[in-house]
């Protein structure tokens, strides 16, 4: 996995140096706001519902007139995860905040007021926060009555101990020119941590702890040149 976002990076490097220079280049300043829906990647694993928050980004593009782009940004997103418990009147969510940057490339393709565009890249990642919402004491599960036995319980009351995450995002969505230099776009973006939340050698309950999220979000662009 490591070597898949070297090759990421190493691959959009390329694609600048490469740029035919006849194409104008842009440059582009903007943001993005929405949701996101999280869960995790757990072995053991964790029955799980997707854990709702919040998702946004200050971005900046470097965009050849041609086919591709450059994005980086500085944003936030909301994940965790929202244990199922089926039938039983309990009830667990944990939001984990992150900043995140993502360096991406962009692939698009369209008119001069529509296009359609594909990101990919790497993405790292910095836990500034976290919240638990529970109706039942998740601290001792195991002194609550009619508790499910046969559950894992370690990831209710273990703080998350690797608070630096990396991993992959891939993102779909088109964009639209109000103006030569406004537009807007809708963007579904997933990501996938390569990280552990959880140590994970051989002595400790999780081999993997690994955080995932998709996010739907709403943006601006404003062309500078």
């Amino acid at each position: 996995m490591k070597r898949l976002l070297i090759l990421v990076v190493v691959l959009a490097a390329c694609l600048v140096s490469s740029a035919e220079t006849h194409y104008k280049p842009h440059i582009s300043i903007g943001g993005r706001a929405g949701v996101s829906m999280a869960q995790m990647s757990f072995s053991p694993s964790v029955k799980q519902l997707w854990n709702r928050g919040t998702a946004g980004a200050v971005t900046f593009r470097y965009t050849e007139e041609k086919l591709f782009g450059l994005i980086a940004e500085l944003g936030w997103v909301q994940r965790g995860w929202k244990e199922n418990f089926e039938d039983a009147p309990f009830s667990y969510s944990r939001s984990l905040t992150y900043v995140n940057l993502p360096l991406l490339t962009q692939i698009y393709f369209g008119s001069r007021r529509f296009k359609a565009f594909i990101n990919l890249g790497p993405q790292v990642s910095y836990l500034i926060g976290s919240s638990i919402k529970a109706n039942f004491d998740y601290e001792h599960p195991g002194e609550v009555s009619e508790f499910p036995r046969n559950r894992q319980t370690e990831q209710l009351y273990t703080d998350a101990k690797n608070k630096f995450d990396y991993g992959i995002c891939a993102s779909v969505g088109g964009e639209f020119y109000v103006q030569p230099r406004h537009s807007v776009l809708v963007e579904a973006r997933f990501y996938y941590g390569l990280g552990n939340i959880y140590p994970a050698s051989k002595a400790d309950t999780f081999s993997a702890s690994r955080n995932m999220s998709l996010e739907l979000t709403l943006g601006y662009f404003f062309r500078l040149k």
